[in-house]
């Protein structure tokens, strides 16, 4: 990839001034209210161009290659904005690229270029309460009564909840066990029937909302279902694949932002009569990390290049969120831990990073389910 040609070193330097413009001064604030208001963000994220960058011209967006999502994953992963990244990345890359995939031009009218335009807040809806990574169980269902789908169940986990205007959500549409037989459904928000049951109370990523839903004999139209009745569980796989980009994307903008403050912080921090920055212990740790960032980042260009071609990246990307969920992990554990007792204290920045990093190994599919997903690639049966 060439990254450093002056078209794409622009565009980072503008979403660069956009984040610290439009983010980075409000997120102390964000935190605290543990909400933000995504209708009046959200069209300030589209006017740049931002939320359509990986949608086609004729849906309203950028089509542009994915060398700039993942310029703009980095830059928004930078300056402990975890919340916000989570919230923008649902709206880009969790909850429209199947409709603008496999939906029909209605659908991509009426939600997706609303969805690019910043005009409407979207949501994916597929983790149940007894069904978290093993979509298998998922039990959400719908029958059909004449036009309509009519929906009950529950589920839980969903970013954006509160806000959303619609849900991609992902329901049984048969009595076909295991994988087959679901569909993925445009879902309003505010039918009858349909509940954000509560707000939930995280760990981290407190500005970003998060909930669970109930829905009880909720009417959708049948149109509304994106691409083919009953292969919604073969879409969400292709959509969980951009997903998994977006992560390895953020993780390596939070990471370099956290290894460079931390740096900066042991060039002043002295112990026992010299700066931690003359230890070599603190130091190989640091650099031994950031060497992980651009090994990190070099399989992101690899998986650019290879997505940009049309090829199947789901080992590189299942890979590539394994790596980045315990890369993250350990450079929010390392930060704190050379801040010592500073870095402990919720005043200081590396303590909401390491709340907010624990989520990368758990979120958009847990280390285990990358590990499940790799091992039936190389062949094993479990």
């Amino acid at each position: 990839m060439a990254e450093n040609t002056d078209e794409l070193q622009q565009f980072r330097a503008s979403v660069r001034a956009f984040c610290d413009r439009e983010i980075v001064p409000y997120m102390d604030e964000w935190e605290r209210a543990g909400a933000f208001d995504a209708h009046e963000l959200f069209p300030k994220v589209a006017a740049q161009g931002y939320l359509g960058l990986g949608h086609s011209v004729e849906n309203g967006g950028e089509d542009a290659p994915m060398e700039y999502q993942m310029i703009f994953g980095e830059e928004l992963g930078r300056a402990n904005t975890a919340g916000i990244s989570m919230a923008i990345n649902v709206q880009m890359h969790m909850a429209t690229p199947s409709l603008g995939r496999f939906g029909s031009a209605e659908l991509k009218e009426k939600y997706l270029r609303p969805a690019i335009n910043g005009e409407m807040v979207a949501a994916i809806a597929v983790t149940e309460p007894g069904a978290g990574s093993d979509v298998a169980t998922l039990g959400t269902k719908a029958y059909r009564d004449g036009d309509d789908w009519v929906i009950s169940g529950s589920k839980i986990f969903i970013t954006n909840g509160v806000q959303a205007d619609w849900f991609c959500m992902l329901v049984r549409t048969s009595d076909e066990g295991g994988y087959r037989g679901m569909s993925q459904i445009i879902v309003p928000a505010g039918l009858p029937g349909f509940e954000v049951a509560r707000k939930l109370d995280k760990l981290g990523n407190r500005s970003s909302d998060t909930v669970e839903l109930r829905l009880e004999n909720v009417r959708v139209p049948v149109s509304n279902t994106i691409g083919e009745i009953g292969r919604g569980f073969q879409q969400q796989m292709q959509q969980f694949v951009i997903e998994r980009l977006s992560a390895c994307f953020t993780a390596v903008g939070a990471s370099e932002w956290a290894l460079e403050k931390t740096r900066e912080y042991m060039k002043t921090r002295e112990a026992f009569g010299a700066p931690l920055a003359s230890r070599q212990y603190p130091v190989f740790k640091l650099t031994e990390l950031s060497a992980d960032v651009e090994m990190m980042r070099a399989l992101n260009e690899r998986m650019c290049r290879l997505y940009n071609a049309g090829e199947d990246i789901t080992r590189e990307a299942t890979v590539g969120k394994l790596f980045a969920g315990r890369l993250i992990r350990n450079v929010a554990d390392t930060a704190l831990q050379f801040h010592g007792g500073l870095g402990y204290m919720e005043e200081n920045w590396t303590a909401r990073f390491l709340r907010d990093a624990r989520l990368s190994s758990i979120g958009g599919g847990a280390d285990e389910v990358m590990l499940q997903v790799l091992a039936r690639l190389d062949g094993f049966k479990i």
